[in-house]
């Protein structure tokens, strides 16, 4: 399937100047062939794998057909999770910051009613919530929806897992009969189809095939471990391959929580989120990833599908899922929008059957790499280190220090002495938190050996 320019779509200049302005020039295949059948007015059944591009898929068209003169809902878009809501609300201001008068606002539980009120009272044309909460607010009076012209039904599988057909009936059946509907979906059950069927006229289905179900821009492997050595082997990998920014699951909130206090206390900039937090406490730490304010996320299964972040390098499998989807929905966490990623896996004892039926689901072989060894993490870190000095000394940006040194020649040392003095402290400057997390460890009587750190990390921890 060839690709399509945004501008060959049929979408007015506000559209492109804002899709330009978010670093976007070919469309996605799901976004190539759904956009133009939903600006026509069609009813569209979407399927693509996670991280296909279907949030835009919708919300540029939902945008584009907007009325900003009419300051009434007009378009409603339903999403199974709150981090998800947040992530298609985000998505949808992005896109309509040209256009004048459009406004957007996400409802979901968690957060205060009073602040949601008032963003329906000031007229927002587009409503992005959560099943739940948008029948709190009809039945409250302080969203109508007599004026929309569309409805949304995002990750649709994922809203009839978690129980919400009811609720979804029920919203459907309170918004006219003469209106758009859109399904976007990753799976098509059999409940799926029954409510397209009930719900929409003559619907136009998009299907982006792919011969794996897994992101073909992840590299994928997995390292057979002893389990009391999974924390010193991610944290090798991370020194070895020294990622910006990752998302590393686990299957239990007690073991995320272990997990992230061990991180912190090697030196590692890491939060967590998980289930058992509070919801302001969830959106404090994913604005602070967003922000690259900490590089590693450590999270259960409940962040798989409502973290839409780009610029994730790796997603790490502590633990293995339970369930074989829930492994493609978290690899692809990374390698989004066309860029690569990678995805490793630590697997122990009876997991590799876990693994084995992964490899079935995906229909893909994932090779068995060997976690690092101590010597060759430190080769890294001193290939780095001389990298660092090589380039200073290239770009001769050190003149500054240059009277420091000659007081040093003037006292009798030689310049290899000196170098050699000044490169040793430079290195413990790079550890800063080794001896006392060794320290801690003989003072348990732990004799595991610990990782240097390739680069310094400053650590703050989210607390409530």
């Amino acid at each position: 399937m060839s690709q399509k320019l945004f501008s060959e779509l049929g979408l007015s200049e506000v559209l492109l100047k804002a899709i330009d302005r978010l670093g976007y020039e070919n469309a996605a295949p799901i976004q190539g062939e759904a956009i133009p059948l939903i600006l026509a007015g069609n009813d569209v059944i979407g399927q693509s794998q996670t991280g296909s591009g279907k949030t835009a898929a919708f919300a540029i068209p939902a945008v584009e057909k907007t009325d900003p003169q009419i300051r009434k809902t007009q378009v409603l878009i339903l999403c199974p999770t709150r981090e998800l809501a947040v992530q298609v609300a985000e998505e949808v201001y992005k896109l309509s910051a040209f256009k004048r008068g459009v406004h957007s606002v996400p409802i979901y539980g968690g957060q205060s009613y009073d602040r949601q009120i008032r963003a329906l009272k000031q007229g927002a044309q587009i409503v992005i919530g959560t099943p739940g909460r948008i029948l709190d607010h009809l039945s409250r009076g302080t969203l109508t929806l007599a004026n929309v012209h569309m409805v949304v039904l995002d990750e649709s599988d994922e809203m009839l897992d978690m129980g919400f057909r009811d609720d979804i009936e029920e919203v459907l059946g309170s918004i006219p009969k003469e209106r758009q509907f859109i399904c976007f979906s990753a799976t098509m059950s059999a409940p799926i189809m029954e409510l397209i069927r009930k719900h929409s006229i003559h619907p136009r289905t998009v299907k982006i095939e792919h011969k794996i179900l897994t992101v073909p821009t992840v590299e994928q492997a997995y390292y057979e471990i002893r389990g009391r050595s999974k924390t010193e082997a991610l944290t090798r990998l991370i020194d070895l391959y020294d990622p910006k920014l990752g998302i590393i699951f686990c299957n239990t909130k007690r073991t995320v929580d272990e997990l992230a206090d061990e991180m912190i206390a090697r030196g590692y900039s890491a939060d967590r989120i998980h289930g058992g937090m509070s919801q302001a406490q969830r959106e404090k730490v994913m604005s602070r990833f967003r922000s690259s304010a900490i590089e590693f996320l450590v999270a259960t299964d409940v962040a798989a599908r409502g973290i839409d972040i780009e610029n994730v390098e790796v997603v790490f499998n502590y633990d293995l899922p339970w369930d074989e989807e829930d492994y493609v929905h978290r690899i692809g966490r990374t390698g989004r929008a066309g860029r690569s990623g990678r995805a490793m896996s630590l697997v122990e004892g009876r997991e590799i059957y876990k693994l084995q039926s992964i490899e079935r689901y995906t229909r893909v072989k994932i090779p068995r790499q060997q976690v690092p060894s101590l010597e060759k993490v430190e080769e890294k870190r001193t290939n780095l280190f001389f990298e660092r000095i090589r380039t200073a000394l290239q770009h001769g940006k050190f003149q500054s220090e240059t009277p420091i040194v000659d007081r040093l020649l003037a006292q009798g040392f030689s310049a290899t002495d000196i170098a050699c003095a000044l490169v040793h402290e430079l290195r413990k400057e790079d550890t800063p938190r080794r001896d006392t997390v060794v320290k801690r460890r003989e003072d348990r009587g732990d004799s595991r050996p610990t990782q240097p750190r390739t680069r310094d990390r400053r650590s703050k921890r989210t607390r409530s």
